[in-house]
């Protein structure tokens, strides 16, 4: 049985000091995952924000991001099931 906060698609980690605010993930979205927050981070942008709610894991947000460590895509780990045999 799996806990109910455990996901198992892919789903992207932004780190907001390293968002320039450039919104390219948010128009990349097409589940409307993402959205700038109206805060901003270290670096003077308003900062993607990841709400988890509806994303699909497809990555998208990670390939039309320009700046290279601000999104990174987390892949769960899958369990192994051992099946006795013989």
């Amino acid at each position: 049985m799996r806990k109910s906060k455990e996901r198992l698609q892919s789903f992207p980690i932004i780190h907001k000091n390293e968002c320039k605010g450039c919104n390219r993930c948010v128009i990349a979205c097409k589940t409307h995952s993402i959205k700038l927050s109206e805060d901003i981070n270290d670096i003077g942008y308003n900062y993607a924000c990841y709400n988890g709610e509806s994303c699909n894991g497809c990555g998208d947000c990670y390939y039309t991001c320009p700046e290279p460590l601000a999104i990174e895509v987390h892949i769960p780990k899958k369990k192994r099931t051992f099946k006795g045999g013989n």
